[in-house]
């Protein structure tokens, strides 16, 4: 029982979360601070849980740039189309989110976070325009953010493309 509570992650120095938590801070503002000038909430849950991959897990391939705006938008189509053929039932639900996770393995762009994005795409039932606002162009917002913060920095993000 003892290594379902074993942490697995390796210590971080307390600068390096700081660090994180800033970039995380810096990305959604710079998300919600865009909602006054679209005229569109930007802000999701799903892109909290986003800043976690990209700021303090940035090597991790679930937090790359691809895997982030593909699977942030992958997710919310699968969502915004079963919504349109499925009443909003629990089961319609887990079928998008179980969708939106087959879809996205299938195509290499998993990002986690994104898998709430049908729960969100039910949850408000938004149209279809959800998808560039707050979807794509917030979801671009934060890899641009992270590939900012990261070069001031010094760390590597986006990974480089290892050779095949």
């Amino acid at each position: 029982m003892r290594h379902f509570f074993s942490r697995h992650q390796p210590p971080v120095h307390i600068n390096r979360g700081l660090i994180a938590g800033i970039g995380g801070l810096v990305a959604i503002a710079a998300v919600g601070a865009l909602t006054g000038l679209v005229g569109h909430p930007m802000l999701m849950a799903p892109f909290g849980a986003s800043c976690v991959l990209i700021f303090s897990v940035t090597a991790s391939p679930l937090s790359q740039p691809a895997n982030v705006v593909g699977g942030h938008f992958v997710a919310t189509l699968v969502g915004l189309i079963l919504r349109t053929v499925f009443p909003n039932e629990w089961w319609a639900v887990a079928i998008a989110v179980g969708a939106a996770i087959a879809l996205m393995a299938a195509l290499r762009i998993t990002h986690p976070p994104a898998g709430a994005n049908p729960l969100v795409v039910f949850a408000a039932d938004p149209g279809f325009e959800f998808l560039l606002f707050p979807v794509l162009t917030g979801s671009l917002i934060l890899v641009a953010v992270g590939a900012l913060f990261h070069r001031f920095a010094k760390v590597e993000y986006p990974l480089a493309r290892k050779p095949a």
